[in-house]
């Protein structure tokens, strides 16, 4: 055991025999217990140091053996869709391959919605807007998104909305500016985004953007190409469509009008009620 981790393992054992299921854990001791697992990752086998990280997942009720050593295991736990959810919320803390990857910010944004919501939508990664306000699509895509919703006759709170990465990746100098995610960092997240398909388990999938469907999908087609046809995930239809953001940039109504006939194919799937006027929307009026 190393001599600068031996004092912590030994007080955190202290608490475990008394008892006491919960430590309180703020940045600088996040980033010494990080750096303690790193350093035991890269060592020769050791007994002791690898339990570290744990304590990190502060909001967890109860220790257990399956926790107690930093695991590529994912299991959500619990006996609702909403606590399984919540118990992946708590694993992605201290989830290996996420600690050993520098270029993601600390903030942590999940997932918003109903966790038994017949349309599942995926994302690609939080930006500024959902990293400040910890939720995903709240920025001007999301206001967009919304929007789509409503036009949807679908309330935001009735669909599950999350992101393949749960954390900003960052940037030098960062400010308001985002970018995409890298395979690596996608990779790290994979494990998760497909467990919350399966604690869901939605009557169809709708990847917003290439990142979302290239993730899910394990391609690297245009957006153009993935589009117009259902393909599945895990059994599950998946339809792919352009990102809100991509509408934001391109006003075109051809392009609305191509995300729009997506929505309508997901509403056809689902037996949901199409008017003549939605189903007329961005089409040329006749003359």
């Amino acid at each position: 055991m190393s001599r600068s981790a031996a004092p912590v393992i030994q007080y955190l054992r202290q608490l475990e025999e008394r008892g006491q299921t919960h430590v309180n854990v703020n940045e600088e001791a996040r980033r010494i217990l990080r750096e303690f697992y790193l350093r035991a990752r890269n060592a020769p086998a050791s007994p002791v140091l690898p339990s570290a990280p744990a304590t990190q997942a502060v909001e967890r009720p109860k220790p257990s053996p399956s926790t107690e050593t930093p695991s590529e295991e994912l299991v959500a736990s619990g006996n609702s869709p909403a606590e399984k959810i919540a118990s992946l919320r708590q694993q992605i803390a201290h989830w290996p391959p996420l600690l050993q990857l520098k270029n993601l910010r600390k903030t942590m944004v999940f997932s918003v919605g109903d966790p038994e919501a017949d349309i599942m939508l995926v994302g690609e990664a939080p930006g500024y807007d959902e990293e400040r306000l910890v939720e995903p699509f709240v920025g001007k895509a999301g206001q967009k998104l919304d929007g789509i919703l409503k036009a949807m006759g679908v309330e935001r709170s009735a669909v599950y909305i999350s992101n393949i990465v749960k954390f900003r990746p960052a940037m030098p100098n960062q400010t308001t500016n985002n970018r995409k995610p890298t395979r690596e960092e996608i990779e790290a997240c994979l494990p998760f985004i497909r467990e919350e398909v399966k604690v869901v388990a939605p009557k169809v999938i709708i990847a917003l953007g290439g990142t979302a469907a290239h993730a899910l999908l394990d391609c690297d087609d245009p957006v153009g190409k993935m589009r117009g046809r259902f393909h599945r995930y895990l059994g599950i239809p998946l339809r792919v469509t352009y990102h809100p953001s991509y509408i934001l940039h391109n006003e075109a109504t051809t392009e609305k009008r191509k995300l729009w006939e997506d929505m309508l194919s997901v509403m056809d799937l689902l037996g949901m009620p199409v008017s003549e006027k939605q189903r007329r929307y961005f089409l040329p009026k006749s003359s």
